[in-house]
């Protein structure tokens, strides 16, 4: 059977790092490539078999794309480290390396975890990401929420990985802050004009009742709720980052 390199991109992931890890031991080889954490992710990380790579962060495809040029082996198997493979889908993972079928890579669903809740709906219920590629066939492209450019077709698992994004509720934002200023600085970059009254007031509005109730965020209560207002925000820090970088003001 044709090996496994999983790849577990880092910064700062003291409380994940082992989980994730642990998650993956089924992988021939293991690599952790940090963007110089400043907590104990490698201190931790060095007590297990895995090779460490140091990065500068730039984007989240490069640094992703790069870890890949690093692997040995065919398979790769990325895992974000907030991240777990389940005992189900690492069953899939090692049938479907045996045995692609002429795919090139498989998309898995996550379960989402936030503000102590499996959250079901809001647009998670959609959500799928490639996790499991040929290394020659696939890489990312995308500086924020990053997607696969495959050179062939790709399957998907039935399976679930769990996902457990949410750290805290100030973590969150910050994440969400985080996120904003790379799409704005990629807007920026490709010179985006930005409406204020479109950009910064309809579209956060039209991102809330997308995910509260086109996508029945209701039906998770609170959460929901909170989830879709933070998506909202999302939209929202975007477009104010975007136009303080028009405007050259902080």
């Amino acid at each position: 059977m044709k090996k496994i390199s999983a790849i577990i991109p880092t910064l700062n992931e003291e409380i994940h790092i082992e989980a994730a890890i642990k998650s993956v031991n089924f992988a021939d080889e293991i690599i952790v490539i940090d963007s110089y954490s400043t907590d104990k992710t490698l201190e931790i990380a060095e007590n297990y078999n895995v090779k460490i790579i140091k990065r500068k962060f730039d984007d989240f495809s490069s640094q992703k794309n790069y870890a890949i040029e690093q692997a040995t082996h065919p398979w790769i198997y990325i895992l974000d480290a907030d991240e777990r493979v389940t005992p189900s889908v690492q069953e899939e993972i090692l049938e479907a390396v045996k045995n692609p079928k002429n795919k090139v890579g498989f998309y898995v669903r996550r379960s989402f975890y936030f503000a102590g809740k499996n959250i079901h709906y809001g647009g998670c219920q959609r959500d799928r990401v490639v996790r499991l590629f040929l290394k020659e066939q696939c890489r990312y492209k995308g500086v924020v929420h990053e997607t696969i450019e495959a050179n062939g077709e790709l399957g998907f698992f039935k399976n679930k990985i769990e996902h457990y994004s949410y750290k805290g509720f100030d973590h969150y934002i910050s994440k969400m802050n985080h996120y904003g200023e790379l799409r704005a600085k990629e807007y920026y970059k490709k010179k985006k004009k930005i409406n204020y009254l479109f950009h910064i007031i309809i579209k956060p509005l039209a991102r809330f009742f997308i995910h509260f109730i086109f996508r029945l965020g209701f039906l998770d209560g609170f959460q929901g709720f909170l989830f879709a207002r933070c998506q909202a925000y999302g939209v929202y820090v975007r477009y104010v980052k975007l136009w303080l970088l028009s405007k050259k003001v902080s």
